[in-house]
């Protein structure tokens, strides 16, 4: 449906500029070989096409922020979808993970810190964990912040916010991270560390449409998982979303 289909509010279809590379051939035995074999790719891939990665886990996010600001030759701001604010110094105590991976990037200044957003955040943790980017200067809408807000013009402090920062220092270009359990279970079940209380699938996609003329560079997708999943309902969610940020970048 969505390779034929037109999207219903950018009016056009990415069906034929999509380019399937598969999967990569990543081991799967150490996260540390796994980042770096992704690591080898991730040049030619960056310089070649315009990418929308699909985890697997939240620890492949890291590699391919530090690979952008490489090819880029600057910091990124980041806009971080998820249940899970990824800011522990260590997971479950090995040195990195899918858990770690904000504290990491903000540690090596792959980012602008003023300009690292997180949307969706409400699972439990310390509070030196849970405010850790908005410590660093960034911004925080957790999930109870946004309860009851849904269209554009009740999510307009939100996208105001988050277009104020970036404008401020400089329009830096801007990574996509979306972790499917920043939805609710209701709406995705299919992960492996679902948040009751979460956004619904209509607040996540309001956002994507509203600031889809941002300056991005590339977005990721991870944590479905389909053993989990019912009725498809997060993989098609999963999908709808990947599909609105494509057609977005097709906006003149």
């Amino acid at each position: 449906m969505l390779c034929d289909g037109i999207h219903p509010h950018f009016d056009c279809s990415p069906g034929d500029r999509v380019f399937d590379y598969g999967d990569l051939p990543l081991p799967s035995t150490s996260l540390k070989a796994m980042r770096n074999a992704l690591a080898t790719w991730l040049p030619s891939l960056l310089a070649e096409r315009h990418m929308v990665w699909l985890g697997g886990d939240h620890s492949v996010t890291l590699p391919i922020l530090r690979a952008l600001k490489v090819h880029l030759n600057r910091p990124l701001a980041v806009i971080h979808f998820d249940a899970h604010c990824d800011t522990w110094r260590d997971h479950f105590g090995e040195p990195s993970g899918h858990g770690t991976w904000v504290y990491e990037a903000i540690g090596e200044g792959l980012v602008v810190n003023e300009c690292f957003t997180q949307i969706g955040i409400r699972s439990a943790g310390v509070a030196a964990a849970r405010d850790y980017v908005r410590n660093q200067g960034g911004l925080i809408f957790t999930a109870r912040d946004l309860r009851g807000l849904e269209n554009s013009t009740q999510l307009s402090s939100v996208k105001d916010a988050i277009r104020e920062r970036l404008s401020s220092h400089g329009n830096p270009p801007v990574y996509l991270t979306l972790d499917i359990d920043c939805v609710d279970p209701a709406f995705a079940p299919g992960t492996g560390t679902p948040e009751p209380a979460g956004l619904t699938t209509a607040q996540v996609m309001t956002l994507l449409e509203d600031l889809a003329d941002l300056e991005f560079v590339g977005m990721d997708c991870v944590e479905v998982s389909p053993p989990y999943d019912h009725a498809e309902l997060t993989a098609y969610a999963a999908a709808s979303f990947v599909w609105t940020y494509l057609s977005g970048r097709l906006m003149p």
